[in-house]
């Protein structure tokens, strides 16, 4: 591993760059680091089953697409905005001819706002087509497969294509100087304690249950999913 000012890079197969996204998540959780920004990192991170032109890409394109709108949080097709505020200009009208002025003005007001949500997720949702589709189609073509939130910084990339093996690169950075500081330093004890770290592989209890007879509990295949281990 080498680490510099922009993070923490590997180069090597595809195990290496997974244990290496491995080992940054296992340090992040010593040090403390929770909430939305760690899991959605843990999602991203490269994973033993997945292919990078595949898997990597999807996730990377997911990740970059245009943030959901207040329309879209409620729960509102641009559709239904636009129907909503046609409801409320009706309205508006009726008060009108009920001479109640404040009361027509503050359904008109309420239609324009449904009008501009409406307006408001149909670009966002014309944006994240056109937006998926020139990532999958040029730009993964051009620049690594990239992740950014508030915690973690990272880019993985195919540089080279070998006989036995093809090679790749993962550079992660903590965005977080402080945090970045005490990754540093469980990732050096890992370098000097860990003899062999067990890459993480997805586990199918179902097959290895039929294949020996036993039955699998909810709580057992609830949490079956993949494990690794260092020794």
């Amino acid at each position: 591993m080498e680490e510099s000012i922009s993070g923490f890079k590997v180069r090597g197969d595809w195990g290496d760059v997974v244990e290496h996204g491995e080992r940054i998540t296992q340090a992040l959780r010593e040090a403390g680091a929770e909430g939305d920004a760690y899991h959605e990192w843990e999602e991203w991170r490269p994973k033993s089953h997945e292919r990078i032109d595949e898997d990597v890409s999807e996730k990377t394109a997911e990740q970059a697409s245009v943030a959901e709108g207040e329309g879209e949080k409620a729960g509102k097709s641009a559709g239904e905005d636009l129907q909503a505020a046609g409801e409320k200009l009706s309205e508006s009208y009726e008060k009108v001819e009920e001479g109640d002025s404040d009361e027509a003005l503050d359904r008109w007001n309420e239609s324009i706002g449904h009008v501009a949500r409406a307006a408001d997720s149909a670009g966002r949702k014309a944006i994240r087509k056109v937006e998926d589709t020139v990532y999958r189609k040029v730009m993964t073509q051009l620049a690594p497969y990239y992740f950014d939130n508030d915690l973690i910084s990272a880019n993985v990339q195919q540089v080279g294509r070998g006989e036995e093996a093809d090679e790749f690169v993962l550079e992660v950075n903590v965005n977080d100087d402080e945090l970045k500081a005490e990754v540093s330093d469980i990732l050096a004890e890992y370098e000097s304690e860990v003899d062999r770290w067990h890459v993480e592989t997805e586990k199918d209890l179902g097959n290895a249950a039929a294949a020996e007879g036993v039955e699998v509990t909810e709580e057992e295949e609830a949490g079956g999913g993949s494990e690794s281990t260092r020794t």
